[in-house]
């Protein structure tokens, strides 16, 4: 039972950072152009406010270090909370920000400060989330526990993606109704302070904690699993970065481009969340049973070939066509990856530094890829035009990167948790425990 409220735990965390995060995407796809930037330029608005939207990725490798150090060494439980709490505040703030027609240039800079104060602590959120339930889940059904917290993910991006429908139909919407989301994120908050306070500490990490604790985390898991660090690297970073292109950019792409209703595009996000939630639990058993490397490389190999069709799908400007396509990547190819990956992460970094180890990764993919990956897509359509064939070939490429990285990473499915990682970024053999095939 105690297993199954940790888990419960992280994923109401989960929950409401990828709400503030997927929220600020939607808003800077479309109410931030026209409230924190001049008028006088639509593009420069919308790449505005996209270079908002990036920067928050900034903030995301120094807040993963920091929680992720003292993750490390005083406790998983502290610093979700910690990071929970950031994360709801600075979401608040940016309801309450003035516009560029009432503040002038102060209200851009006020929007990227609270930008960053999201991504520091959202750096390390969804590390801790996961670390937290692949440790408590029972380890014959672990891939399953791993998923759980990124099923939150998907969670939290339908309930922003709902509400901000559901406000942007308000006839004041973009006079003030928009705020509304951002300050709802304070119940969120409430609701995810109040479960976690309940919570017991990792038992894995106590008994880890009882043979010593590493001094400089991040450090020791760059110096002692070197290979382990740019294996998980290489297999989130371009994965991230097709996450927020299929959810982010083509949201902005289908209205700003194509002249089709923001609605569509609000749907079709909808739709990819939805299907998410199912699959990605079911994901996460099927890597129980055949392994984490076939369910990551079975989504990747998907992406890759559909990377074409789906934005000759979303090019037709048919509405069922691009909500179909957009939710079949997402649901399917993304949701796959996501849910294998949070297991291999997991089991690929020994306890001691698993914390700093993924929110290292995480956010320095965040940083370096993830997060411009909306701005570099926009400014690749301009160049050409508004044609869709160089995203296609971005998200090709991504999918083909994340594909290599893990045909290299070890099969983790096995591995216990309590042990060391026998070897620099390998997983020693270990039989499976009784039951788990």
């Amino acid at each position: 039972m105690t297993g199954k409220r940790v888990v419960s735990a992280a994923v109401v965390g989960s929950v409401v950072e990828f709400y503030d995060f997927a929220l600020f995407g939607l808003a800077a796809a479309l109410v931030f152009n026209d409230q924190f930037f001049p008028a006088s330029s639509p593009v420069a608005g919308t790449l505005g406010a996209m270079a908002a939207f990036a920067v928050g990725f900034v903030a995301r490798p120094i807040g993963g270090a920091v929680f992720g150090h003292f993750g490390d060494r005083v406790g998983r439980k502290p610093m979700l909370a910690a990071t929970l709490l950031l994360m709801g505040v600075s979401t608040a703030a940016i309801g309450l920000l003035p516009t560029y027609e009432t503040a002038g240039v102060l209200a851009p800079v006020l929007l990227v400060v609270a930008r960053l104060a999201q991504g520091f602590g959202a750096g390390a959120e969804y590390a801790g989330a996961l670390v937290l339930a692949a440790e408590a889940g029972e380890p014959r059904r672990r891939g399953l526990w791993a998923s759980l917290p990124g099923t939150g993910v998907a969670v939290g991006m339908l309930l922003a993606t709902l509400v901000f429908t559901a406000v942007s139909a308000l006839p004041d919407f973009h006079a003030w109704a928009w705020r509304i989301p951002f300050l709802l994120s304070l119940v969120g908050v409430g609701v995810g302070l109040y479960v976690r306070s309940r919570l017991p500490e990792s038992e894995v990490f106590q008994r880890e904690r009882q043979r010593g604790r590493s001094r400089f985390p991040v450090l020791e898991v760059l110096r002692r699993q070197p290979r382990s660090v740019l294996i998980a690297f290489f297999a989130n970073a371009p994965f991230s970065a097709m996450g927020y292109l299929i959810q982010v950019f083509v949201l902005s792409y289908v209205s700003g481009t194509l002249g089709v209703s923001p609605t569509v595009g609000l749907i079709a996000n909808v739709a990819s969340s939805g299907l998410s939630i199912v699959t990605g639990p079911l994901f996460g058993l099927l890597s129980d049973r055949v392994g984490r490397r076939p369910v990551f490389l079975g989504g990747a190999l998907l992406l890759l070939l559909f990377s074409f069709p789906m934005f000759w799908l979303v090019d037709t400007g048919h509405p069922v066509l691009i909500v179909l396509s957009v939710a079949f990547a997402y649901g399917i190819g993304i949701s796959a990856m996501f849910a294998a990956q949070a297991a291999l992460f997991a089991e690929m970094f020994d306890t001691r530094y698993r914390y700093s180890g993924i929110a290292v990764v995480r956010e320095w993919a965040a940083a370096l890829v993830s997060g411009p990956a909306p701005l570099v897509a926009t400014a690749l359509v301009a160049a050409a035009g508004g044609a869709s064939w160089p995203i296609s070939i971005l998200m090709a490429s991504c999918a083909l990167i994340c594909f290599v990285a893990v045909v290299l990473a070890p099969e983790t499915r096995d591995r216990d948790l309590n042990e060391p990682v026998s070897r620099v970024g390998r997983a020693p053999s270990h039989p499976a425990p009784a039951g788990h095939r």
